[in-house]
């Protein structure tokens, strides 16, 4: 049986899909026809019901849960890892109201821990999440929301953190902070579901074993600009135990997100599911 999965280049994602996608543990009866593509492009992928299995922004989850559920490993969670709003000289971040804003992608998590945060703030450009530092350094916005490897390299081009969204969520919810998560059709037949979640889990434990103190030839294709450095630091922070499996602390911090969509989404229902 073969099923479309789509995930993004990004060193966390490569590294938690490597042995699923490579064969390097055995899949039984399972193929996986492999996208990779930026989060938004997934996200409006997921919108359009186009793979069997993806990688989401948790912002969007709301949207696609009569037509996906929510698989238990594989996604990201956790402190210290959320999005950074910045600047290229210090901005009053009382004031942020009629300014432009760059978000990476209108249904993401980053655009909801903002919305969270400054709920005011409306005037929003919609960017490619790599194009955000090059839009503020040229003044096409006054500030910007960067995630993904750009948390790490912003300083380097001159750029001033405001405020790190994650730390505004954690100090709001006492929770870990929702990123991304993998979802798949509902209408996949549960014990292949329950096969595929159980394979995406042990691709994680593979990597962890064979592949985190020599990064694998997978990880490094897909992240050749950036130094190994970078990509230690990338998988440090947003591959986990939650990767792993969501258990409670990560539902519970999952569905916390799903009533703040409800509630910056007036009449909008989010009842979260699982496999």
């Amino acid at each position: 049986m073969k099923l479309t999965l789509g995930f993004s280049p990004c060193p966390n994602d490569t590294f938690i899909f490597d042995a699923l996608v490579n064969k390097k543990i055995d899949t039984g009866n399972l193929d996986f026809e492999v996208v990779l593509e930026d989060v938004q492009t997934l996200n409006n992928w997921a919108l359009q019901q186009k793979l069997d299995i993806s990688k989401i922004s948790y912002g969007v989850l709301p949207l696609v849960l009569n037509n996906y559920v929510l698989l238990e490993s594989g996604g990201a969670l956790g402190k210290g890892v959320g999005p950074l709003l910045i600047a290229k000289s210090p901005i009053d971040t009382n004031n942020l109201n009629d300014k432009r804003i760059a978000i990476p992608g209108e249904n993401t998590t980053a655009h909801m821990l903002f919305s969270l945060a400054f709920p005011g703030a409306k005037n929003k450009v919609f960017k490619v999440f790599n194009q955000i530092e090059d839009a503020v350094l040229n003044g096409e916005v006054d500030a910007g929301v960067i995630i993904h490897e750009n948390r790490f390299t912003y300083q380097d081009k001159g750029l001033h953190k405001l405020i790190d969204l994650g730390d505004y969520w954690e100090t709001t919810t006492q929770l870990p902070i929702p990123l991304g998560g993998i979802v798949a059709k509902k209408h996949i037949d549960k014990d292949v579901l329950k096969l595929v979640d159980s394979l995406i889990k042990q691709s994680v434990e593979y990597s962890f074993k064979h592949n985190y103190k020599t990064l694998s030839d997978y990880v490094r294709l897909h992240a050749q600009e950036m130094s190994e450095h970078v990509m230690r630091k990338h998988i440090d922070l947003y591959v986990n135990d939650f990767s792993i499996a969501l258990g409670g602390k990560g539902k519970e911090a999952v569905k916390k997100l799903t009533d703040v969509y409800a509630r910056l989404h007036p009449g909008a229902t989010a009842a979260l599911q699982h496999t």
